[in-house]
C-alpha cells in the first residue's frame, strides 16, 4: 500500500508543494533583480543585448533539451505548421519585450518596468474579455477599473503617456494569450522561439563584427562575459518556474508573481534611486489595491471550483465498494 502512495504521488505533498514554492519564488526572484544584470551591459545597445540574448539563450536551451531528452517534442512542434505560425508570433512579441525591458532598465525606468508587470495580470483579464469571450467577475471588473483609473491618473499629473509600462503590459499579456493557444510547454516553446530569433540575430551580430562596430570581443572580458551569461537569465528560471509550476496551485503561482515587480520597485527606489513622486505613489497603491482584490476574487474563484469537483461522501463509498469488489 505504501509503496503504491509513493507511486501515485502522494506520498508527501507539503514535500511538493515546498519544493514548489522554492522553484517558483527562485525563478521570479531572478526575473525581479534582472534588472542589476542588465545594468552592467548598460555601454552596449538594448537592440544589440537582445539579439545576444537570443543567440545565446538558444544555445542554452538546446542544453537543456538534451538533458530532458526533448528533441522529439522540439522537432513535432517545428513540423506543426499551426503551432509554428503562433510561435512565429510570440518570438516577435518576447523579442519586444525583451527590447523594452532591456532599454527601460538601462535609461533608468525600472519603476515603469515595474508598474507594466504589476498591470500585466488586469491586463490578462481584459485580453480574456476581448478575445476569449470571458465574462468578468464583480471584483475582476472593479480591479481593473481601479488601474484604469490608476494609469490615467499618473498620465494626466506627469503630462506623458505610460508608455513602457503599457507597452510591457500589452506584449507580455498578447504573449501569454497566444502561447495558451499554442498547447505547447514552456520549454520547448521557447526553444523554437530563440531558434526563430536567432536567425536575423547571427546576421546581424555578424554584420556588426565585419564593420568593427560590435560590442562582443571589443570592449572587455566582462561584458563578454554577460552576454554570454544572458542565457542564463533566460533559461534558468525558466526551467525553475515550469518545476514550481507542476507543483503548485494556480492561485499561489499568481501570488508569487508579484514577487518580480515588488523587486524591480525595491531596485528602482533603494539601488537605482529613480525619482518617485506622489502620483506614481497614489498610482501604484490604486494598482497594488487592485491586484489584492484580484488576488483575492481568485482565491475564492478557485475554492468554489475545488468544493463543486470535489467527490461527495456517496461517490467515494461507492468506489471504495468497487475496489473491494475488484478486489475480492
Amino acid at each position: 500500500m505504501k509503496q503504491e502512495l509513493i507511486l501515485s504521488g502522494h506520498s508527501n505533498p507539503h514535500r511538493k508543494s515546498l519544493l514548489g514554492v522554492i522553484y517558483g519564488s527562485s525563478a521570479f526572484l531572478i526575473w525581479g533583480m534582472a534588472p542589476i544584470y542588465w545594468k552592467v551591459l548598460k555601454p552596449v545597445p538594448a537592440f544589440e543585448i537582445t539579439m545576444h540574448r537570443s543567440i545565446w539563450s538558444l544555445a542554452f536551451l538546446f542544453i537543456l533539451l538534451a538533458i530532458q531528452k526533448r528533441w522529439t517534442d522540439f522537432r513535432a512542434t517545428l513540423k506543426n505548421k499551426r503551432t509554428f505560425m503562433i510561435l512565429l508570433l510570440t518570438a516577435m512579441l518576447v523579442a519586444t519585450t525583451w527590447l523594452i525591458f532591456i532599454w527601460a532598465v538601462n535609461n533608468d525606468h525600472v519603476l515603469e518596468t515595474s508598474l507594466g508587470f504589476y498591470i500585466n495580470p488586469l491586463f490578462n483579464v481584459v485580453l480574456g474579455l476581448i478575445f476569449l469571450k470571458e465574462r468578468l467577475r464583480i471584483w475582476q471588473s472593479l480591479s481593473v477599473i481601479l488601474a484604469t483609473i490608476g494609469v490615467l491618473y499618473i498620465t494626466m499629473q506627469l503630462g506623458k503617456f505610460p508608455w513602457i509600462s503599457l507597452s510591457l503590459a500589452l506584449t507580455f499579456g498578447l504573449y501569454g494569450l497566444l502561447r495558451k493557444v499554442a498547447t505547447v510547454d514552456a520549454l520547448v516553446g521557447l526553444s523554437v522561439e530563440t531558434l526563430i530569433l536567432s536567425v536575423p540575430a547571427l546576421i546581424y551580430l555578424v554584420y556588426l563584427a565585419i564593420n568593427g562596430t560590435g560590442s562582443f570581443l571589443s570592449m572587455n572580458v566582462k561584458i563578454d562575459i554577460f552576454l554570454m551569461g544572458s542565457a542564463s537569465v533566460t533559461g534558468l528560471p525558466l526551467l525553475w518556474f515550469t518545476k514550481g509550476a507542476r507543483r503548485l496551485n494556480l492561485s499561489t503561482v499568481g501570488f508569487l508573481q508579484y514577487i518580480a515587480p515588488s523587486c524591480s520597485f525595491l531596485l528602482a527606489i533603494f539601488l537605482f534611486h529613480e525619482p518617485f513622486n506622489p502620483a506614481q505613489g497614489f498610482t501604484f497603491i490604486l494598482i497594488w489595491t487592485a491586484l489584492a482584490i484580484y488576488s483575492f476574487d481568485t482565491v475564492m474563484a478557485n475554492k468554489k471550483v475545488q468544493i463543486l469537483i470535489q467527490p461527495s461522501d456517496m461517490d467515494v463509498n461507492r468506489q471504495q465498494g468497487l475496489d473491494k469488489r475488484d478486489r475480492n
